[in-house]
């Protein structure tokens, strides 16, 4: 059963809590409000003040667990917290482990301090979770896919445009490395799981992954450079350094050019064109 005033007291004491700096928003020189105000904690939950402000007059319907996940995204809360608001809504918390899309505080606020460089956050199945800006404008909005679509290496084998933004040379190596990584976290989540999933709908779907998939590779790893073929600046060459999250499965990328290289410039360039230019 939902507690609708300790519902209420908690989302006005987390919202008080944050600074804009502590979600990636900027202060503004007239600022008075101590915490965030309800229409930016709206916008980062991806709904309307309106909606939001009633739950914290203890007010409106019961909210979904959707949208109280997303809630406990927009607040930064620690899992926790999380699992703490979900009770005060009356839902049963999500469960806590790899398939958990969860992303934790520190993980965020990292994230939202690199404005001007493409990032993502993923899990191990290569689910894009969120992206900067200039992530966005340098692959396109990887988090608009749904379903098994959402692994990168799922459409590695089955969408051909997927492709299309990374170098030729680099299809065989690309194709070999999404196959050992799938092969990796199947064997250690096991049958039933998601990974295991993919796995069978790839063996069904695509004889290229077949073939990879029967050479039985593990442990390839990712080079340090990736190449991408940008639709609007052309060729790239980026450093990818990972991040992982000591208190969950995912990983922050974080993609950067070699100062005064042509692909630095071109970074530079796609900060100004932004994602248009991305199918």
């Amino acid at each position: 059963m939902i507690d609708r005033s300790g519902l209420a007291e908690f989302l006005r004491r987390r919202r008080a809590a944050l600074q804009p700096e502590d979600v990636g928003l900027p202060r503004g020189r007239r600022r008075r409000t101590s915490g965030l105000r309800r229409e930016e904690v709206a916008a980062l939950c991806h709904m309307s003040t309106d909606y939001y402000a009633r739950l914290e007059r203890a007010r409106g319907p019961q909210p979904s667990e959707q949208m109280i996940a997303s809630i406990a995204q927009g607040l930064h809360l620690g899992l926790d917290e999380r699992d703490h608001l979900f009770r005060l809504a009356g839902h049963t918390p999500p469960v806590r482990g790899a398939d958990s899309e969860h992303i934790s505080p520190g993980l965020l606020r990292i994230l939202d301090r690199l404005h001007d460089t493409p990032a993502e956050i993923v899990t191990e199945l290569g689910e894009t979770l969120r992206q900067t800006p200039l992530g966005v404008a340098l692959t396109g909005d990887l988090t608009a896919w749904t379903g098994p679509a959402r692994s990168i290496g799922y459409r590695w084998f089955t969408d051909p445009a997927t492709r299309r933004l990374y170098a030729p040379e680099d299809h065989p190596f690309l194709g070999r490395m999404f196959v050992s990584g799938l092969r990796g976290v199947a064997t250690l989540r096991g049958p039933g799981s998601r990974a295991a999933h993919y796995v069978d709908l790839l063996l069904a779907r695509s004889e290229e992954f077949r073939e990879v998939w029967d050479r039985h590779e593990v442990g390839v790893r990712p080079d340090e450079v990736k190449r991408f073929v940008h639709p609007g600046v052309g060729r790239l060459e980026l450093t990818c350094q990972s991040l992982l999250d000591p208190d969950g499965p995912h990983l922050l990328l974080v993609y950067t050019a070699v100062p005064g290289s042509e692909s630095h410039e071109k970074l530079r360039l796609l900060s100004v064109v932004g994602a248009q230019s991305v199918g």
